[in-house]
This record gives structure tokens, sequence and C-alpha cells, in this order.
């Protein structure tokens, strides 16, 4: 792979290292400080100090066989010598171990010692760009001193590794969650951008891909079981802007590319060049892409009206590849700009049809792309393990209750995408929901023959709950909760390691 100019190439982190003067805001802290004064719901994007260690009781009945640990990761640090990062995709990784055993549930956190946030923790200011913050005070030499390690959590091949999209893993102790260091996977592949959301197919095998903002080129990854680079190539994608997620069938790899363009603008963040360029006279589509698996070549590009994308449930192909389905969450408009706002307290506005999550379905004949509606105000789509790349008939999802004044993911969901229905729970007022999991049960025989497992935040007593559901009867409303005497940091993704 020509590593040096796949990096080159890019309008991303890298080209940030020569700007200016430092734009770290004391004014977006003093906001949000003054904001969480008046709304206690905003404790989800607070700062986090220190690690975590602690019990948890139990409300309910923990289901014997559910025994494993459930490991997450999320932006812990968001401030820093009286200033706060402006994006909520800037904080540093803050790293978690739910450990179900034997009737009882034990928490640990802490943050992973990257290069940035052991050089920041000693210079006690923040140094390096951030995706939405402009910071400038220090150079760097690549994208993993910028690396935030911050998004997801991945156990894969006897290890662990912390995944944030714009530079390598970082691998993480899995019973301590100590910082190993940084991962390469193979030395023409070193800090390469590696996305927070690869794929693991029924056989093992892990698919990938990493993209750099304003370069138009696409690097791909498989890799085995054991960890060996199986195949890794580029293909060429113009007016390339932020790719966060992807789905894999058993043929294809497929992407979502929102309309945005890029900013040449260096006194900018990377959030801030992305200029959304789906509206007005001018209005550009959403382009999906289909690669395929076995040449990394593209077989096809589909268009849809402009949406943002961040997240995809999985995807099947039937008619001997004939056509492709994949789930996903579809957004109105500039996310990327309203996703800024809650790191001043400023809360959006519940627009549940602006946050859609729908089934696509691509005729590579005729060349469409359909779609059709699964569940509004949603968002974080995840299905069964046994089932990515193949046909599924459930995807388990968040959403905002219509009831709320403000987007709120209060809600966890069960959708059947056959028929639409969904079998749902709420939390209520004051809690905010995360990414829920499926976790099949030893031997499962279909994808409702598990548990749903994720966290919840109670921001009235300030406590992060781990909640348990019947997959097959989530509108019962939990088997259990296990309550935490203290709050955790807001986490993006994770992934169960059954016992």
């Amino acid at each position: 792979m020509e590593r040096r100019r796949f990096l080159q190439a890019g309008l991303g982190f890298g080209a940030l290292a020569a700007a200016g003067a430092a734009r770290a805001d004391a004014a977006t802290y003093r906001l949000f400080q003054a904001a969480l004064r008046r709304d206690p719901e905003l404790s989800v994007y607070a700062d986090q100090q220190g690690s975590q260690q602690g019990q948890a009781s139990i409300e309910g009945r923990l289901p014997a066989d559910l025994q494993g640990v459930f490991y997450r990761n999320g932006p812990g640090r968001f401030e820093l010598n009286g200033e706060r990062y402006q994006h909520w995709f800037d904080g540093d990784g803050f790293v978690q171990r739910w450990t179900i055993a034997g009737g009882r549930v034990t928490h640990q956190g802490r943050f992973v010692e990257t290069r940035k946030f052991l050089d920041e923790s000693a210079a006690g200011q923040f140094l390096y760009p951030a995706f939405g913050t402009h910071i400038a005070r220090r150079s760097f030499r690549d994208n993993d001193g910028m690396n935030a390690a911050n998004t997801n959590l991945l156990p894969f091949n006897g290890k662990l590794y912390a995944l944030w999209e714009g530079g390598s893993a970082t691998e993480i102790d899995r019973e301590t969650l100590a910082t190993i260091g940084i991962k390469t996977w193979r030395e023409d592949l070193k800090a390469m951008p590696f996305s927070a959301h690869p794929k693991i197919d029924s056989d093992g095998t892990l698919w990938n891909f990493g993209a750099l903002p304003g370069s138009g080129r696409l690097a791909l990854y498989r890799i085995g079981r054991d960890g060996a680079v199986l195949q890794a190539g580029v293909v060429e994608l113009p007016k390339l802007a932020l790719l966060h997620d992807f789905a894999v069938s058993e043929r294809h790899l497929i992407f979502v590319v929102p309309p945005y363009d890029i900013n040449d603008d260096r006194d900018l963040s990377l959030a801030e060049r992305h200029v959304w360029a789906g509206s007005g006279a001018q209005a550009r589509p959403t382009r999906v892409v289909v690669v395929a698996k076995d040449t990394f070549t593209v077989r096809r590009v589909f268009e849809l009206p402009p949406r943002m994308v961040f997240h995809f449930g999985n995807a099947w192909d039937e008619d001997g590849g004939a056509v492709t389905h994949f789930d996903l969450v579809l957004h109105d408009g500039d996310q990327l700009t309203a996703l800024g706002h809650v790191m001043e307290g400023v809360r959006e506005p519940n627009r549940p049809a602006a946050h859609r999550a729908v089934r696509v379905s691509l005729d590579y004949a005729s060349g469409r792309a359909s779609s059709a509606t699964l569940l509004d105000g949603a968002e974080f789509p995840r299905v069964a393990p046994q089932v990515v790349g193949r046909r599924h008939r459930r995807l388990a999802l968040l959403s905002s209750d219509r009831r709320n004044p403000s987007l709120t993911l209060d809600t966890v969901n069960v959708v059947n995408v056959d028929s639409g229905k969904a079998d749902s729970w709420r939390f209520g007022p004051g809690w905010r929901a995360e990414e829920h999991l499926l976790v099949p049960r030893r031997g499962a025989r279909s994808e409702l023959d598990a548990y749903l497992v994720g966290v919840a935040q109670d921001t009235r007593s300030g406590a992060g709950v781990l909640s348990v559901f019947d997959a097959g009867r989530v509108g019962a409303g939990p088997l259990a909760l296990a309550r935490l005497p203290y709050r955790t940091p807001h986490c993006f993704h994770g992934n169960f390691l059954t016992s």
C-alpha cells in the first residue's frame, strides 16, 4: 500500500499541523458549566477525572446463563485548564469493563494513555488538534499524535483494542484496562486510519476501512482471525468527507458518503471544514458505494436523497447477489454541527422524523436504490453477532420518545425489519440510554434467543446502570438493572465477550 501518498493526500488531521494559534475555548467551558447547573441531564457530556472501580447493586434478577464482560469506550476528558472542547467527538478515550459473573456486576474504567493524553496531562493544557476544536500548540509526526482512542473497544484474536477512526488501534490489557500501545497490523500500514467500526464475519474474518476526509481515497483491510493482514488496498472515492461506519454482506462492502465539501481554511477544525452540500439548488445526493469483497474494486454507485449518516445495522445479498439490502440511520441536514452544540449545553430539539432508521435495497440491474422506514428518532443500530453479513430479521436500536422536548435517546427497541414492528421499553424522564447489544444465549436458535444488554445513565441520581432485557420481550421491562454508586462517562460503542 502507498502509505505515504495516502496520508499526504488527506485534508484531515495532518493538514492541521501547520495551523497557527490555538482556539481551545474557555467560553465553551463557562457556557456548559452554567447550563449544567440548570439541567442535570447534561451530565452525560460532563468531564471525567481519574479512574473508576466499583460494584453494582442489583435490582431484579440477573440471568444465570449471562456471564461475561461488556467492554465500552467513549470520550471522558473534555476539559483542561479551564478550556473545553467544542465537539462531543473530541474527548480523550475512557474505556470501561463491566463484568457479569456469579450473580454480581463489577465495573472499572480508566483513560487510554495515548501519546496525546500523556503529553497534554504533563503540560496541563490541550496541545493537539481535535476533530471539532482547532488547537495547534505543539507539532506532531503523524495521525497517531492526535489519536484520542475514544470510539469503540473491540475484543479480537485474544486481544483488546481501543479504536478511533483517524489513526491506529490502541491495544488495551483485557483485565486491567492498562494501555499497552499502538497496534501496527503491518509495517506498511503504520499510522494509517483504521475505522472504529470493523465488522467480523461468521468465520472470524475482520473487515475494516480507513478514510481521511479530502483525500479522495479509501483504504480497505481484510484481517484473518489470527490477526494477520490477508488483503489491503485502496479505492478512489472523489468528494470523500467524514466516513464513520459501513456494512458488509456476503459479497460486498457498503459505504454511504454524505454530501459534504471540505473547506481549505486551516484556521478551522476538521469538523468546521465540513461544509454541507445537501441543500439548495446545487444540492448533491448521498452516494452509496458498493465495493466487491474479493477484488476491492467498486462494483456500483447508487444515489439517495441528501442525508447524513453515522451508523449501519447490517447488510445481506439475495438472488445470487443481484440485490443487496442494508439498514442504517439517516439524518436530515448537517448533523455534525448539531453534535457540537451540546458541548455548550445546547440540546437539539426533538424531531423524530429527522433521524430515521431505514432499510435500503439496491437493485444492480436497474441501478435503483429504494428505502423503507423502520423507526423514527433512532440511532445506534446493532444486530446479533451471528448474522453479520447474512439475512437478519431483528435490529436493536435506541430512539427518542416523541414526548421528549429535546432529542433524548431514552428508549430501547428490537425492531422486526420485515414488518417494521418495534418491541420497546422507555426508561423515562432523566434517563439517557447508551447503545444496547444483542447477546445470544448459549446455543441460540434465533436472533431473539438472546439478551439485550446495555448501559443507561440515571441523571437524577448520578448513576451508571447496566440493563439486561429478554430480547424477545423488551416491552416487559428489564430483567435486571445493575446500579453503580457513581456516574460513568457516556460511551459510544462496545462489545460483549461471553465467558
